[in-house]
């Protein structure tokens, strides 16, 4: 069985548990202004390359499915991200890429394909 970047991306949000330290309303730990659109967190057990978790965004369909991914390039830590996004509908989404794209940082979304 051929597996695509998708299923790897499922299968890592399957065998990993999902942590979730930033609700739903909380505010952001640097810009109090701000608030998570979604629940935000982290793949236990994993590495991205900030040599923290791999970010997961997880929005309120509770189906545990990847819908895509952000791709970040942020100025301040000068570094670059994939987030995995999971269960958000396109109004989550959308609330997710006001919220994350500033003048210091952009990203862009990668809707799944199948």
């Amino acid at each position: 069985m051929k597996h695509d970047f998708w299923d790897l991306l499922q299968q890592l949000v399957n065998t990993n548990l999902i942590t979730i330290d930033r609700p739903k309303g909380s505010t952001h730990p640097r810009y109090p202004g701000r608030r998570y659109p979604v629940d935000y967190g982290f793949l236990a057990g994993t590495t991205s390359i900030d040599a923290g978790e791999v970010d997961i965004w997880v929005g309120s369909q509770s189906e545990k499915r990847v819908v895509g991914a952000l791709c970040t390039v942020d100025l301040l830590k000068r570094d670059t991200e994939l987030k995995i996004v999971i269960d958000c509908s396109d109004e989550e989404i959308h609330a997710i890429m006001n919220f994350v794209n500033t003048t210091q940082m952009q990203a862009i979304f990668i809707k799944r394909s199948n």
